[in-house]
């Protein structure tokens, strides 16, 4: 018998890979079931209901998304540089052959008006993203404006490639975050000079 932790993280996984991949009004919990090996009676036992297994999965994808927009960061040299690294990781992940588009846009469009919980957790996620971009702008020493700026074209470019199956999308939307940022910066020294 698998102990509590590594029940949950595997049905966690599983349902986020099934949910990710067809929806979460499309995915029983007896596909959950099947696709993470833990029986219907533990996994009640740790999600009471498809909700609270759904807004685990949206804290496990922040979790991973996080994590990852750090670790593109993290490799990155200057600070304007590091702004970029956010677009270069979603360049990286629009050519995965699973991209379906941002899961927390998706669940939101299924689930968002009708769960205040998923909701909340939806804009959790995307109010993390938004404070990663501006702690980013604030140490490349860019004015407030231009995180939301950054955020909106990340957000957009997720929508794009998505929809129209190009992940392109990103090459476009980190030159349009390129200019953003050198006239951001620009003006920045230019207000410090004066």
């Amino acid at each position: 018998m698998i102990d509590a932790e590594t029940a949950r993280e595997r049905v966690v996984a599983a349902a986020d890979r099934l949910f990710y991949a067809r929806g979460v009004q499309a995915v029983g919990m007896d596909a959950v079931r099947d696709g993470s090996g833990v029986s219907l009676k533990r996994i009640y036992a740790l999600f009471p209901s498809k909700e609270d297994l759904v807004v685990a999965v949206l804290r496990h994808r922040t979790e991973r998304w996080n994590a990852g927009i750090a670790g593109a960061v993290e490799g990155a040299g200057t600070p304007r540089e590091r702004l970029l690294a956010v677009f270069d990781f979603l360049a990286d992940w629009f050519r995965e052959d699973d991209f379906r588009g941002c899961a927390f846009i998706n669940v939101f469009g299924e689930l968002g008006s009708g769960s205040a919980r998923v909701a909340e957790a939806v804009r959790e996620q995307k109010a993390s993203f938004g404070r990663q971009v501006a702690d980013l702008v604030r140490a490349a020493g860019g004015p407030d404006h231009l995180a939301p700026q950054l955020v909106l074209l990340a957000e957009g470019a997720q929508t794009t490639a998505a929809i129209a199956h190009d992940p392109g999308a990103a090459t476009h939307a980190r030159a349009a975050a390129d200019t953003l940022i050198r006239c951001a910066l620009g003006e920045a020294e230019g207000t410090a000079a004066a």
